[in-house]
């Protein structure tokens, strides 16, 4: 198969895993990881690469690591009310606020949307799709290695929502 006609897709589990729910993107890519088959990743009977990263990063630096990618899925968490705990949002990233409201920015960089049109303008192959996989939290800076229980609950859908995306092609 011609590497060149492969769907690169990279999946970012964003956030800190020491500070209890912020760590829900690992958990996510953690999970996703252990679903995934070898054959996904460019094997001879796919036409698919799927990298999984854990980072800790936004604006230029997460824009860095998709470089040469043709997709991205970015799980991660986002502040929201307690009603609201553990619920799910899957959104374009173009279709978020150019702001952070996760953790694609930092108050020393700029957006990732940002850095997304920055790349592109100096000529970066950066991906045309990027889909945010978002998870409600409310304790940011808790720490703890643990997810809270409607925080941990949410894992495994937030996994099949991610696996059901790399599927597409």
């Amino acid at each position: 198969m011609n590497r060149d006609l492969i769907m690169k897709t990279i999946v970012i589990g964003l956030g800190n895993p020491i500070l209890s729910d912020d760590g829900v993107g690992w958990k996510v890519a953690e999970e996703i990881q252990r679903q995934i088959r070898p054959a996904c990743n460019g094997g001879a009977d796919t036409d698919a690469v799927i990298d999984i990263e854990y980072l800790s990063l936004g604006g230029i630096g997460l824009m860095e690591r998709m470089i040469g990618y043709d997709r991205a899925i970015i799980l991660d968490a986002f502040i929201a009310e307690k009603e609201d705990l553990g619920s799910i949002i899957i959104r374009n990233l173009k279709d978020l606020p150019n702001y952070s409201a996760f953790h694609t920015t930092s108050t020393h960089d700029t957006s990732l949307q940002n850095a997304i049109e920055l790349g592109r303008h100096l000529g970066a192959q950066l991906p045309s799709e990027v889909l945010v996989i978002g998870i409600a939290i409310q304790r940011i800076s808790e720490f703890g290695e643990s997810l809270s229980p409607p925080v941990a609950e949410c894992v495994p859908q937030a996994a099949h929502i991610a696996l059901n995306l790399l599927q597409r092609t």
